[in-house]
């Protein structure tokens, strides 16, 4: 879907590493998307975010910081921010006026300088109590103006968005929405190359360094003529094999990521195969009841070692992913693009089947037979006794069974029901949901009768109270069910 848009124009934040940018980006975006901490090199990939000021948006675009330092890291920051100024319209160069100039400070400016852009230079972590003068003296020499601020006690922050105000142009563009994905997996697994190949540039840091992406980004591209959003993620390992407090900050982004795609795309390595690390990742998905698709990557160097490979995996995967036997799977190889077809003809295949909407007559027919395989539970020494099936409207499909005796269904007996909706219905891989509420629940809502329903009387649940309605215990597997639909 596509429809007329604003276009924004795009400031980037620069400057050498711990002068304040990505306290500057949460500051004018009003978010907590950048990490902060007070140590070098915690802001890696670029992150951009949206942000509107005084009825006026604009986005905000956090880099890494710029140093001469000549380890692999640092010099990959260098070049990526370097070529990205290029696609800016405004710059704001940051620097340090506790610390005075450095000579990466005068490496920045001149860099910034070159570029035909307007540039604004804000010296933070000033103290408003005392003389500008007192942080600015070293900064005169470059013959521009200058700003003194502190973004931590957001002094002068206003200055800075009334200049990017002013010097800002805005234009129409067709706005774009698109499908969410996210790359999750154990680091070093491809994730920043797989996402790199996607986008077609170089957005996302690529090292043989384990833990280079900490920030989860995402961005819009397309395939063939589909819109999609992508976010790469940190890498992710158990909390004792965190070599640092900056990795444990990027599993929570990686989270929040996660949280807000729509399909999880699990990169695993080839050459490692499945570990108890990916089975862990993949329960916390499903606990989140996000469908996931299984990317095994790099098998332009897995097939050299091994010719039977798939077949391997495909016993490998029976075996270590026992409670999710039927994850979709797909072979790829970022660094040749073998399979990437593949992977988008998977893709689409989930998606519609996210998208899956079954009639209440055809859930109650199957239902009415279904239970017949099964005796029902016992809750205390009443049988549990169901009356109706029907679809709520959140993605993945989920489904609402009334019944005398909720709390009486077991986790047992409801993963009966699943696998056989699964089965049923064609939506083996998808992380369908199965709630039971008691019978007669007072409605929220005016019913609107359909004339396929089938249903007592009393057993009508009508989608629209689903959104507003009371969440029902049913003990420790679904402490609490959100019951309100996805659009």
């Amino acid at each position: 879907m596509s429809s007329l848009n604003i276009k924004l124009p795009r400031v980037a934040l620069v400057g050498r590493p711990n002068v304040g940018k990505s306290s500057l980006f949460n500051r004018l975006t009003r978010s907590r998307r950048a990490m902060v901490k007070n140590e070098p090199g915690v802001t890696r990939d670029l992150l951009i975010e949206p942000t509107d000021w005084w009825g006026k948006g604009f986005e905000v675009v956090d880099t890494g910081g710029l140093t001469d330092r000549e380890d692999e890291i640092s010099m990959l920051i260098k070049d990526r921010v370097s070529n990205y100024l290029e696609n800016v319209d405004l710059i704001v160069l940051i620097v340090d006026g506790r610390e005075g100039m450095t000579i990466e400070d005068q490496q920045v400016f001149r860099q910034v300088n070159e570029l035909d852009k307007p540039f604004l230079v804000v010296v933070n972590k000033c103290d408003r109590s005392l003389e500008p003068e007192t942080y600015l003296a070293d900064f005169y020499q470059w013959g521009v103006d200058l700003l003194p601020a502190s973004f931590e006690n957001n002094f002068n922050v206003d200055e800075i968005v009334e200049w990017i105000l002013e010097y800002s142009k805005e234009e129409t563009e067709e706005k774009i929405e698109g499908f969410r994905l996210s790359l999750v997996g154990k680091p070093n697994a491809g994730k920043s190359s797989l996402a790199n190949l996607l986008l077609g540039e170089k957005r996302m840091l690529v090292s043989t360094i384990a833990g280079t992406t900490v920030d989860s980004v995402e961005e819009p591209f397309e395939f063939e003529g589909k819109t999609y959003f992508l976010s790469d993620t940190a890498g992710l390992r158990k909390a004792g094999k965190r070599s640092s407090d900056l990795e444990t900050l990027g599993t929570f982004k990686t989270r929040d990521a996660v949280d807000r795609s729509e399909l999880v795309l699990l990169v695993v390595d080839a050459e490692v195969g499945l570990t108890a690390q990916d089975a862990r990742i993949v329960e916390s998905c499903l606990e989140k009841h996000k469908a996931l698709v299984l990317v095994v990557n790099k098998m332009d160097l897995a097939k050299v070692s091994n010719k039977e490979y798939k077949a391997w995996f495909k016993t490998h995967l029976e075996r270590e992913f026992h409670f999710f036997p039927t994850i979709p799977y797909v072979f790829v190889s970022a660094k040749t693009g073998y399979g990437i077809n593949a992977l988008f003809d998977k893709i689409e295949f989930v998606r519609e089947k996210l998208g899956t909407r079954i009639s209440t007559s055809k859930l109650n027919k199957f239902f009415t037979e279904v239970i017949k395989k099964a005796p029902s539970p016992v809750w205390g020494t009443e049988n549990v006794k169901f009356y109706y099936l029907t679809q709520t409207k959140q993605k993945p499909p989920s489904f609402i069974a009334f019944a005398n005796q909720p709390k009486g269904v077991t986790p047992a007996y409801r993963r009966f029901l699943t696998k056989q909706i699964q089965k049923e219905f064609g939506l083996e891989g998808i992380p369908i949901r199965i709630f039971v509420l008691p019978k007669g629940l007072k409605q929220k809502a005016p019913r609107k009768r359909s004339q396929e329903m089938e249903a007592p009387e009393e057993a009508y649940w009508d989608e629209e109270m689903l959104e507003d309605s009371v969440v029902y215990d049913l003990g420790e597997e679904f402490d609490t069910i959100e019951l309100e639909g996805n659009p």
